[in-house]
């Protein structure tokens, strides 16, 4: 099996960790992993943002990097969103891209959806010693309706303690160019998310979108909290390499 890596933009230029975590998790299972060298940004900020023109020209370009792949993995439900929900939409009025969008879409996951659902690998040998929360993240909660699979692939870490965060489906208050254009009602939804997180006394936030992660941990950091987040992937890898 053929898995192409979409490494996402924030991934790409803050995390490239999070990207080596899972190829490495997918050839520990057995996956043969590629990296299509002309994958750019999905366009969701230009389509967020009213911009369908620019926003197909990424989509375009999206579609031509991945048009060999077999499937294309993401560590992001709202970039793997952006491509299954919105690329078809893009394109209604242009039969030609519409039929290249929507076989982009098919074969596109987020990264602990292609483990359970394609893979089946919901039980993995990891170990990783903590007590954690995870966040579900908006696009892949509510867009894709992936929830119970990277909480599956947590469970099956040996040694790390789940806690269940309240109001874990609340948006942290990033939402992509939401955090810059309404960054006071921005912070005070990250605030309440943190307070909700020092409720359940974990040390590890865990979760499967950089910008929830990279938000939360932002807020954190500046507030002198010492709760470390992570992305599931990262869980998964380090927790396989002991």
């Amino acid at each position: 099996m053929k898995v192409s890596l979409f490494i996402t933009c924030l991934a790409d230029v803050f995390f490239p960790e999070v990207g080596k975590s899972v190829v490495e998790v997918l050839e520990r299972q057995g996956v043969e992993v590629d990296f299509p060298q002309a994958q750019t940004c999905c366009g969701q900020p230009a389509y967020n943002s009213g911009y369908q023109r620019e926003a197909k020209e990424a989509a375009k370009q999206m579609i031509k990097a991945f048009a060999s792949s077999q499937y294309v993995v993401a560590p992001s439900g709202s970039c793997a969103a952006m491509i299954r929900h919105y690329y078809p939409r893009l394109f209604e009025q242009e039969p030609e891209w519409r039929n290249q969008a929507e076989e982009l879409a098919k074969k596109t996951y987020e990264f602990s959806e292609f483990l359970v659902r394609v893979l089946g690998a919901a039980e993995l040998d990891a170990c990783y010693p903590a007590t954690a929360a995870y966040h579900q993240s908006c696009h892949m909660c509510r867009g894709l309706g992936i929830q119970e699979e990277p909480l599956k692939l947590l469970q099956s870490v040996e040694g790390l303690e789940q806690k269940e965060l309240p109001y874990a489906q609340d948006c942290c208050g990033f939402g992509g160019t939401f955090a810059s254009k309404m960054s006071s009602i921005s912070e005070a939804m990250v605030d309440e998310k943190i307070r909700h997180l020092e409720e359940t006394e974990a040390s590890l936030l865990i979760g499967s979108d950089m910008g929830c992660l990279m938000n939360i941990a932002g807020r954190l950091q500046r507030t002198g909290k010492s709760i470390r987040a992570m992305h599931v992937a990262e869980v998964l890898a380090k927790g396989m390499s002991k």
